[in-house]
């Protein structure tokens, strides 16, 4: 149950928002002015009336007791999860000053929420029960791997002749084909079923005329591609953790098969990211007795947000399993027993340096492996010329900035949280630098999201 007596911040509740207007629009409806009605029970049910352009109110409520993260429901026609509506309403309920009251719900707001929790219960018995899920037959899925494997073989050998093509023209020609020839390799890959591969292959266009030394970064990510075709004609010849990070870079799916690992879990951070076709949300927690960082992916179709959601600076006490694949840190959510509560839980801190040589010993289990998860202790954000960078407060050593942090509005929250003091910050540590995506001041504080 949700401890009543402890809210979340309006940080914690921003952190929910699937996108930058969502969370604009969810600000605005953060005050009392056009709710009524509102009001939480000490089930961790929150619920309200909110004004909009109809006569009619929408009924918005939220369920913040769900072990998994706030589950919402609102009559509005909004697509977005959580709407606008959710998001306002949780800030009023965040703010303690008496608008939003204890009492019992009204009658549509239990029925939603008695509803949900009795088919979390089912499903939870039918899980536990030990029955077959399905009457899938095991010669059929072994039949489609095997037609599989041979699509994204045949696609392999194909990515390598345009490759050996493109060395043997010359890179520059790279520049004058365009995008269109990248394109139409993904297309390809994707024809092969090897989505992995076909988005490295858009990851290719994308570099040509991208500035001073593009050649040199165009030939370094080719490298990188051959080495992953090569490891996929091989694999029989790999370690079994290899090989499986090679056939989850590919694009294979897995499923997490390592025990289940009970651990109180810190939400570090949590973003989305999205193309035509999926946005994908990653959320990094930090186990506080295992010490370690872990990521869960969760994925909504184009232009909807994934249904995981949890608050940045809260923990949950859960189980998680990890998938195969040499250093693989991507872990399945299992049993959860309490909802996401607040804490004082902070994950242990490293140097620069050490942040460096941490992703240096992670490539030798994946070479192909973009960052990993680091924090920083008592680091403070520095301009850098044209750039910034985080730069030890207690030694000679700094990290750059990802060109993408330098362009997001959490840089300069991160700058105004340090006002030139040493500070604790959760990131993914790259070849391009460090991505800050959470921070706190030294000494008691709230976690501060940055993305």
């Amino acid at each position: 149950m949700t401890q009543q007596g402890v809210r979340w911040t309006a940080d914690q509740v921003l952190a929910l928002a699937p996108d930058a207007a969502s969370r604009k629009a969810g600000s605005k409806l953060g005050a009392a002015g056009p709710w009524s009605e509102a009001g939480s029970s000490g089930e961790g049910t929150v619920w309200g009336l909110c004004k909009g352009s109809g006569n009619k109110p929408y009924q918005t409520v939220v369920d913040i007791a769900d072990a998994s993260g706030p589950a919402y429901k609102c009559s509005c026609p909004s697509r977005k999860f959580p709407c606008k509506h959710a998001l306002g309403l949780l800030l009023l309920w965040s703010g303690g000053d008496g608008a939003v009251p204890t009492g019992k719900p009204p009658e549509w707001a239990e029925q939603w929420t008695a509803g949900r929790r009795k088919r979390a219960e089912e499903k939870k018995a039918g899980d536990s029960s030990g029955a077959p899920s399905g009457s899938a037959d095991p010669e059929a899925a072994r039949r489609r791997a095997e037609r599989r494997a041979e699509r994204v073989t045949a696609g392999a050998v194909e990515l390598e002749q345009r490759l050996a093509d493109l060395l043997r023209a010359g890179l520059a020609t790279a520049e004058q084909s365009g995008y269109g020839l990248w394109e139409e390799t993904a297309a390809r890959m994707v024809d092969a079923q090897a989505q992995g591969l076909a988005g490295r292959v858009r990851e290719l266009g994308a570099i040509p005329s991208t500035g001073p030394g593009w050649p040199v970064r165009l030939l370094e990510e080719c490298a990188l591609l051959h080495l992953l075709g090569q490891g996929w004609l091989r694999r029989e010849r790999l370690p079994d953790a290899l090989a499986a990070t090679v056939r989850s870079r590919i694009g294979l799916p897995a499923s997490a098969d390592g025990p289940p690992v009970r651990d109180r879990w810190l939400v570090l951070a949590q973003y989305d990211t999205a193309d035509t076709r999926l946005t994908t949300r990653r959320i990094w927690l930090y186990g506080a007795d295992s010490d370690r960082a872990v990521l869960l992916l969760s994925y909504g179709a184009a232009g909807r947000a994934p249904e995981l959601a949890l608050p940045v600076g809260l923990a949950l006490e859960a189980e998680v399993s990890a998938y195969p694949g040499a250093g693989q840190l991507r872990v399945a959510l299992g049993e959860q027993f309490a909802p996401p509560a607040p804490t004082a839980i902070r994950p242990r801190g490293v140097t620069t340096s050490q942040a460096a040589a941490r992703y240096g010993d992670a490539l030798r289990d994946d070479p192909w492996l973009e960052s990993v998860p680091v924090t920083l202790d008592r680091v403070v954000p520095t301009p850098d010329g044209d750039s910034w960078q985080l730069a030890d407060a207690d030694e000679e050593a700094a990290l750059p900035l990802t060109p993408a942090a330098r362009s997001r509005p959490g840089l300069w929250r991160l700058v105004a949280l340090s006002g030139g003091a040493p500070v604790r910050v959760f990131g993914e540590c790259g070849h391009q630098g460090f991505t800050p995506l959470t921070a706190w001041p030294e000494g008691p504080g709230d976690a501060i999201a940055l993305c």
